[in-house]
């Protein structure tokens, strides 16, 4: 009772999924996806150990549609089945089963696999594909207009609920400790798939970077600006004076940390990116 598209991006060596169904959490059970392995999306009466076991096999080197065979070889419920894989080569597989609720189909290209079930029709698939080879984001943006795609052209028939996205690429994870560059859901709401673009916004605010020509430089009004801000949330004392002092850095830093963003903004160095700058002056500003 889905709509998901796994793909990759070989020159980043990326890899991820994004879905959208009428049933709540679909992020819990759908994406699957390890960096230089593969992805897959298992639904339609979702046979969850398709994806460990997915992972497991496309790791060891066996291609995409061999997997499939393996993994509806071994599982009396096929025909109800739905899936998707890419694995660590690009090579894609779509399978839907017989029993499996009308709307239902897939198609594949280049690194990418699309499916889904109970859909309005099979337009919903060919949507997808064309936002996904439109797209000329990063494999996160990429997928997310593809999930966009489908759900403006009607999506799963039933309606809407929730939605997620997962994209991994080697020690793109906080700190770079692991592969979960982008680990986002919503599993419950009238709207998901705008909502997980608003939380996919909020990733790049806070963990995208600028280049150095686009960072802005503290001090005149910027600063008066900023200090205003400061003063009014009891961060800083007195008058502003657009003067970036000790006092002003210091209390910068403390906002900063507060609102998560010291790593777009080094207040000792007197910089902060624009993206940032633009977000604290929209939301705080009076």
């Amino acid at each position: 009772m889905t709509f998901s598209i796994a793909a990759c991006d070989l020159t980043d060596q990326s890899w991820g999924v994004a879905v959208a169904s009428k049933f709540p959490a679909v992020g819990s059970v759908v994406p699957w996806a390890k960096a230089g392995s593969g992805v897959v999306a298992t639904q339609s009466f979702a046979n969850t150990s398709f994806g460990a076991i997915g992972i497991e096999l496309m790791s060891s080197g066996l291609p995409a549609e061999d997997v499939i065979k393996r993994l509806l070889d071994e599982d009396p419920g096929k025909e109800s089945r739905q899936v998707g894989l890419v694995d660590q080569l690009g090579r894609a597989a779509t399978f839907t089963g017989k029993a499996c609720y009308q709307w239902a189909g897939g198609l594949t290209g280049e690194g990418y696999a699309i499916q889904g079930n109970i859909l309005i029709g099979a337009q919903v698939v060919k949507a997808m594909e064309n936002g996904f080879l439109e797209s000329k984001h990063e494999l996160p943006g990429r997928l997310y207009a593809a999930l966009v795609a489908g759900d403006r052209a009607g999506g799963d028939r039933r309606g809407r609920q929730s939605a997620a996205i997962i994209v991994v690429k080697a020690s793109s994870g906080y700190g770079g400790f692991n592969d979960r560059w982008i680990d986002y859901r919503v599993d419950d709401h009238e709207d998901p798939v705008r909502e997980l673009g608003k939380l996919l916004e909020l990733h790049s605010l806070y963990f995208g970077k600028s280049v150095e020509s686009d960072r802005i430089q503290l001090h005149n009004e910027t600063v008066n600006r900023i200090q205003r801000i400061l003063i009014r949330l009891k961060y800083l004392d007195g008058e502003p004076d657009g003067v970036f002092d000790k006092k002003t850095q210091i209390a910068l830093k403390q906002f900063i940390g507060n609102e998560n963003f010291e790593e777009r903004a080094d207040p000792e160095e007197g910089w902060i990116d624009a993206p940032v700058l633009d977000y604290l002056f929209s939301k705080f500003e009076n």
